[in-house]
This record gives structure tokens, sequence and C-alpha cells, in this order.
């Protein structure tokens, strides 16, 4: 059978379309007995007595007819009353089977309906709570911008946007806020040092760490902030002195920024009577570099590669080690003396005595020398008169005095004669 609203099959048994939800309606052919049947079992069964005088007036009218087609007639009245009581039966199935659909159909159109109106007011409730949740993370979105705005690293960030923008007054009053904020941190002093960085003003952007180290001299940050700044404006020869003074727990933290000095293979508390050869030696990594003038040296000055010839008198030996970074160490400063073995007092002739006759007074000079004589008594010096050649004794008595100077200025000795001359 097919439904005759939407043509969908439907199966045998079933009392409505399940493709849309009509009732099947069976129409049987029409057939007068059938309803006359009908209505006649419907009054036996309301207890109406016309059910007996319709019977009585159809026996009456088929009177006429003849035996054999009266009993004929009862049995197929007989048979029609079975048909009709089959039918009656199938129809009052079909109607309560109707009845059933029709409530079961109800039903279930109203649980969709509750469930469609259920499904609707989880999706309100749904989009209540996500337009609550949209406005509370507004509102924490906000909270969090204002709160990071007027943090520490928020207003360091703020000076940081104003060097970029050459804005190097707000910049300044940034850092300087933050500073006011938190001065144990190191951010915004570097950053105000930049400020001075960008306006070439160099000593104003040291003075902003030696002032804040001055104020927390165990803050090892800051100490590394300025290191960091000296590495930055190629200062490096500043750090070993920064760090000289500091504090031990300075130190510790910052060893990697601290090299050692160079060691020198002599000692300078004695006086060398030789020529002496001086080695220096540093860590692996490191290079040296030294002065022999007693000037500071730098990485421009001669860097050592062998061992250094110290001669007579006086060298001063000043000696750094850089390390790979190019962060020097403090100088190492040694004062050498070298002394070499000088003539004793000049040999002077004739020895001491009186003398009759005229007679030259001579000074043994060694090369590498010079003499000087005085004839007073007094002690001669370079500022004396320098010896040249043979001198006349003078009459009377005499007291000759010599001395020898060799080129580094050193004297010997002094020798004195003492001359009477009495010529006849």
């Amino acid at each position: 059978m097919k439904c005759r609203y939407c043509g969908q099959k439907i199966p045998e048994g079933m009392l409505y379309c399940e493709n849309c939800g009509k009732e099947v309606r069976i129409v049987p052919d029409y057939n007068p007995l059938d309803d006359m049947l009908t209505a006649q079992i419907r009054g036996a069964i309301n207890g109406d007595d016309d059910y007996i005088d319709y019977d009585s007036m159809n026996s009456q009218n088929t009177g006429r007819r003849n035996t054999a087609s009266r009993n004929t007639g009862r049995q197929s009245g007989n048979a029609r009353r079975n048909v009709t009581s089959r039918n009656t039966s199938q129809n009052v199935s079909r109607n309560t089977s109707r009845n059933n659909t029709s409530r079961n159909m109800s039903e279930r159109e109203r649980r969709r309906r509750q469930a469609e109106r259920k499904k609707a007011m989880r999706r309100k409730k749904r989009k209540r709570i996500l337009l609550i949740f949209l406005v509370l993370l507004i509102a924490f979105i906000g909270i969090g911008i204002g709160v990071y705005q007027t943090s520490y690293k928020g207003i360091v960030t703020k000076g940081y946007k104003s060097i970029e923008s050459k804005e190097f007054d707000a910049a300044a009053g940034y850092f300087q806020k933050a500073i006011n904020k938190k001065k144990e941190k190191p951010e915004a002093y570097t950053g105000l040092s930049k400020v001075y960085i960008e306006q070439k003003q160099l000593d104003k952007a040291e003075k902003v760490f030696l002032d804040a180290i001055e104020q927390q001299p165990k803050n090892a940050d800051i100490y590394e902030a300025c290191v960091n700044f000296y590495i930055d404006t190629d200062q490096k020869e500043n750090i070993p002195l920064l760090l000289e003074d500091a504090d031990d727990s300075v130190t510790k933290l910052l060893a990697g920024y601290i090299v050692v000095g160079p060691e020198f293979s002599l000692d300078d508390d004695e006086t060398f009577d030789d020529v002496q050869e001086l080695s220096l030696s540093t860590e692996k990594g490191c290079t040296i570099y030294y002065t022999d003038d007693g000037s500071e040296p730098t990485v421009n000055s001669i860097k050592y590669s062998e061992p250094i010839q110290i001669g007579e008198d006086e060298t001063v030996i000043t000696a750094i080690a850089v390390n790979e970074k190019g962060i020097p160490s403090l100088p190492v400063k040694k004062n050498y003396l070298v002394e070499l073995p000088i003539e004793d007092a000049p040999a002077v002739s004739p020895s001491t005595g009186q003398y009759e006759t005229v007679n030259q007074i001579e000074i043994k000079v060694p090369d590498g020398y010079e003499a000087y004589y005085t004839m007073d008594g007094t002690d001669p010096t370079t500022s004396s008169k320098k010896y040249s050649g043979p001198i006349n004794m003078p009459e009377g008595e005499t007291i000759f005095k010599a001395i020898l100077i060799n080129g580094k200025g050193r004297s010997s000795g002094v020798t004195t004669r003492n001359y009477v001359l009495e010529v006849e």
C-alpha cells in the first residue's frame, strides 16, 4: 500500500506513514448490506428493540419468496453477519489503533516541542554565559593592560619607545619613574644611560651606574649592568677598576668579568748587578700587553711574545692580561734597578808626598768613564773640572781629589792626594 499523501510505501499492518506521519485511511468497497448488518449488530450491542422489528419486517417482506430462498437468505444473512462482525471488529481495532496512533503522535509532538524548548533554553543559557565570559574577559584584559602600563616593566617599555622616537626628556622621565618604583632593578638604569648615550654624553651615562652602585654597593645586577655599559661603549679598560673594590659577594657573582693580571718572573725588591731577562705569564686564552716607560698599557701597547731584557739603570715594566672577550686585568707594575759594578777609585799619580821639582798629576781613566777632580780639598762631582790630560802640580801644599763617572752617571770612589811642592 502507498500513502495517498506522499506516495511512500507503507508496510502491511502499519496505520500511519513513517515518512509524513499521516494516518492510513482504509476505505472498503461500498456495500449497502454491510451497512445494514453493521446497524443491526450495533443495535443488538446497544440493546435496541428495533433490531427485532427490523428482522421481522425483513421476514415479512421476504415471505413471498420460497422456502429455499429464505433458507438461502438466512444462510447468506448469517454469513454476512459473520463478515460484518469481523469487519466491525476490524473497524473497532482500526479506530482504536488510530486513536492510539494519534495519541502517540501527539505525545511525540509534545515531547519534540518540549525538547526544542529545552534546546532553545540551553542555547540561550550558553549565549548568556558566553556573553558574561566575554564581558569578564574584556574587563580582565583592560585591568591587565592598566596594571601593565603602571608596572615597572610597562614604564621601562614606554621609556624605550620614547628613545626610539627621539623623545629623550620623556624617556628620561619614564626611566627615573621606574627607578623610583624599584631602585634595585637594573633595567631602568640601563635605559637611562642609553638616553645619555644617544645624546653623546658618556660621562652622564656612566654616572647613572656609579651613583646607583654607591647607594647599593652589594647589588651585583647593577654592577653587571655597568659592566655591559663599558663593553657596549668600548670602555673595557674601566671594568677591572670598577670591580677592584667591589664587595666579595659581587665579585663572586661576576667572576667571569674578572681577569687575573700577568705574573712576573723577577721580583723588584732587589738591585741587580747584571742585565736581567724578564718573563711574563698569564691564564690560558689571555694575551699580555706591556710598556717599559712607566705608562699604562692598552691593547695597542707592545704585545708580549718573548722575554724582556732589563738593562742597566732603572726600568719600569707595566703589563695587563686581556681575555678573549677583550676585558683587561688590572695593570701590574714592576720597577727594576740594575747597577753594574764600577771601577774603584781612580788611580792618580804621583802619590802623596813632598816634591822639590815640578811634577804632573795624572788620572787613569778606563773606557766608558770620565774623570772629574778638585784641588781645594772638596769632593768632586760632575760639576767639577773634567779631567782631559796631565795637570801641573801647583807650588805649595795641594789636596787633590778625583772620581770616575760611568755612562749611567754613577760615580766611583774618591781618590785623595796630598802634595807639597817646594821649589828651590
